[in-house]
């Protein structure tokens, strides 16, 4: 048996110990906590209330503590308002970046690239090209009329929601109409010969003749008659509907008929409307893979000869 000293109780293992000052009986301990209005010895007062507490009562405030901060937090509802607002504005930043920088989109208001391109398609343009991306021949390019080729447009007062259209204008889903552009496909290059025609009504380009797949199949191309070279930081650019197409050949008289690469928006990629259209437009590089590089004298050369 443990020994025990005279005048002192038992000690055991789940005895609760002081580290100093008299020792208690549990007794009165039972009663201080059972009966507030007798306060018991000092040494039980300085108990920690964490020590204090049953488990009941802290399952019971780890409770309320949860209740208060999903309160704070709000409703649903207004977590998941929250959320769409976050993605709308995500959305809408990056379509404004893509427009600014990746692609613009335009629709096709006439009849000249007919059958490459219909009327009222919408297409995607590069605005990567032709900055830091070069031209190629061959590729369909959107460019601003600089050059008045077209009529100028009446301006039609704004209706009741023009601003929705100026939003979806800003960030990218609707084409700008403020100013005008226009769709044609480059042919010659600064420093090309571009001349027209032999037997066939074909173009030349450098001195070889172009079969040209994308030309519109249902009208044989009228024979219209001309001889350049491209200047410097400008192009030589025709529609696919030849017969239907005011390009470079009928401007000869302002700017020679040539586009100055600086007024290219952007190379069309792509038809995103209708759906039953979609696909991805050709430049047809294997009509020009035979063309030979302009000559040295043509490409420094800043102007153009005049027409024959």
């Amino acid at each position: 048996m443990p020994e025990t000293t005279p005048g002192k109780p038992e000690w055991h293992d789940d005895d609760a110990r002081l580290l100093d000052g008299p020792s208690v009986p549990a007794s009165d301990i039972a009663a201080d906590d059972a009966d507030p209005a007798h306060p018991g010895p000092v040494a039980a007062r300085t108990a920690s209330p964490a020590a204090q507490d049953s488990p009941r009562r802290s399952a019971r405030r780890s409770s309320e503590a949860g209740e208060a901060a999903g309160k704070t937090q709000g409703s649903p509802f207004l977590a998941w308002l929250r959320e769409i607002g976050t993605v709308v504005v995500i959305a809408i930043v990056l379509s404004f970046l893509i427009k600014t920088f990746l692609f613009r989109a335009f629709f096709i208001p006439s009849e000249s690239m007919v059958n490459t391109l219909d009327v009222d398609d919408r297409i995607f343009v590069n605005l990567l090209v032709p900055q830091p991306f070069a031209l190629e021949r061959g590729d369909i390019v959107v460019f601003k009329d600089a050059q008045g080729w077209l009529p100028p447009t009446q301006k039609t007062a704004p209706g009741p929601f023009k601003w929705v259209q100026d939003s979806l204008v800003f960030v990218g889903l609707l084409p700008d109409e403020t100013n005008q552009h226009l769709v044609k496909r480059v042919i010659g290059l600064p420093g090309d010969r571009v001349s027209c025609c032999d037997s066939s009504a074909r173009v030349s380009v450098n001195g070889t003749v172009l079969n040209e797949s994308y030309i519109n199949p249902a009208q044989v191309p009228a024979a219209k008659a001309f001889d350049v070279v491209v200047p410097a930081g400008k192009i030589w650019v025709m529609g696919d509907n030849r017969n239907n197409s005011a390009d470079s050949r009928e401007h000869q008289s302002v700017n020679g008929g040539f586009i100055n690469i600086s007024d290219v928006e952007g190379k069309a990629t792509v038809i995103a409307w209708p759906i039953t259209r979609w696909q991805i437009l050709d430049n047809h590089s294997d009509v020009f893979r035979n063309v030979p590089a302009p000559s040295p004298e043509n490409t420094a050369s800043p102007t153009a000869p005049a027409s024959k």
